[in-house]
């Protein structure tokens, strides 16, 4: 059996969604399970509707129902009959959300954020489900919540895999005889029946639970790019479709900020050697990219740009060494902050790290870390992140730039730069 995964991109208006359910058609007779992500900008409008309700700080109804609009402006356009009874669906869904926002935000951020959000994927998984269905594809919409078990941490939930295991096992084999099973990315439930999330774009990684569970033969990430590039062409005009890929090569590339395949997708499938397809949902008569065991080294060098960068000195008051009771002290701060390391490099007096400029936590990050440290920051920064790298490929992205920090291994160099 296969998995399939679409992101918000091929889903992001009517016309996507048929061409969804035209893939789809094509192996309406081999076992399938679909996973889904939110329509096109969904998760960012509930993220917004979210921070407004929690903060008080406007309508949150009135963005409700611009999310509301959109997705029945799309029902409009795919089912010409309104007594279909997707639209009574769609409506109860959002009932739902009604609900919490008509009480006061007495619980955590993080616990509305995964109550609210994950509504994105419940109503793209039963439009997309009703609409195979109407176009002949005998589909099922299944809730990922009742095979998806995590911890209580809301908005990064861990998988208790042994009993994610036993459920998929046990029931979703003899429903995969019958239909294609249409499910939702990114979200799980806890053993109290709340929903959680599994971290930002976390579908790929819903996608590689099923596969790994089911042993499934693989797995297909339908993306807008014809596989896995050596860089994003937001950067360069003339980038090379990579045909092949080794699961260290693609940990190492997603590890680095590579944003095709969500971080944790590969290492279930590489547990279970379950090749993982990246291809694209544009013209899906192209192989793309296939992720597999193998030797084969990437055929030529990788690029990853991250901008927005913010550097950070840290090093003791009292000039004592940068030992291992400070080390840990300073990542459980980056770990309760919830902030990604991209890149670090410690001296006997001084641990320097690079991240990602998210705003309130990198500040609240600093003023706990100003407590016991001195602290330098700069920010306005750039990493690139070169796999495979030789002196060509260096000088190619130093244009114009002084390099703040450097660090390289045998097949791997970071640097952290800024303009001129």
């Amino acid at each position: 059996m296969q998995v399939f995964k679409f992101g918000g991109a091929s889903v992001k208006d009517a016309e996507s969604i048929k061409n969804v359910a035209s893939i789809i058609l094509k192996y309406k007779e081999e076992p399938l399970l679909v996973v889904v992500s939110a329509i096109g900008k969904t998760t960012n409008a509930l993220e917004e509707l979210t921070k407004t309700f929690f903060q008080q700080s406007g309508d949150a109804f009135e963005l409700l129902n611009e999310v509301k609009k959109s997705h029945f402006s799309i029902l409009d356009q795919l089912f010409a009959d309104h007594s279909h009874p997707i639209f009574d669906e769609i409506a109860n869904a959002f009932v739902e959300i009604e609900w919490i926002l008509e009480e006061e935000p007495l619980d955590t951020y993080d616990y509305l954020y995964d109550q609210i959000v994950s509504l994105g994927e419940l109503l793209s998984s039963r439009i997309i489900s009703a609409y195979a269905a109407h176009v002949g594809v005998r589909s099922r919409w299944t809730d990922a919540r009742d095979y998806i078990f995590t911890d209580n941490t809301y908005r990064e939930g861990k998988v208790d895999w042994e009993k994610t295991e036993d459920k998929i096992r046990e029931e979703l084999p003899i429903l995969l005889d019958d239909y294609v099973l249409i499910t939702q990315g990114f979200i799980g439930s806890t053993s109290e029946n709340f929903t959680t999330t599994l971290g930002r774009e976390g579908s790929d990684y819903s996608a590689a639970i099923f596969a790994a569970c089911l042993n499934a033969e693989s797995v297909t990430i339908w993306k807008d790019v014809p596989g896995v590039l050596n860089a994003d062409p937001k950067w360069f005009e003339k980038t090379q479709l990579i045909q092949e890929l080794s699961y260290t090569d693609a940990i190492e590339l997603t590890y680095y900020g590579a944003t095709v395949i969500h971080p944790k997708t590969i290492k279930p499938l590489q547990n279970k050697k379950i090749a993982l397809h990246v291809r694209s949902f544009i013209d899906s008569t192209q192989p793309g990219t296939t992720i597999k065991s193998t030797n084969q080294t990437l055929p030529v060098p990788s690029f990853i740009f991250k901008v927005d960068q913010v550097f950070i000195n840290i090093s003791p008051r009292d000039f004592s060494f940068i030992v291992e009771d400070n080390l840990s002290h300073i990542f459980n701060l980056f770990h309760l902050h919830r902030i990604k390391i991209n890149m670090m490099h410690n001296s006997a007096i001084q641990f320097s790290v690079a991240v990602d400029n998210t705003g309130d936590n990198v500040k609240t990050l600093l003023e706990e870390l100003e407590k016991r440290y001195k602290v330098a920051v700069e920010s306005g920064l750039e990493l690139i992140t070169i796999r495979y790298y030789n002196q060509e490929t260096i000088d190619r992205v130093l244009l114009n730039k002084e390099i703040i920090k450097e660090l390289k291994d045998s097949y791997t160099c970071q640097m952290l730069v800024k303009n001129k």
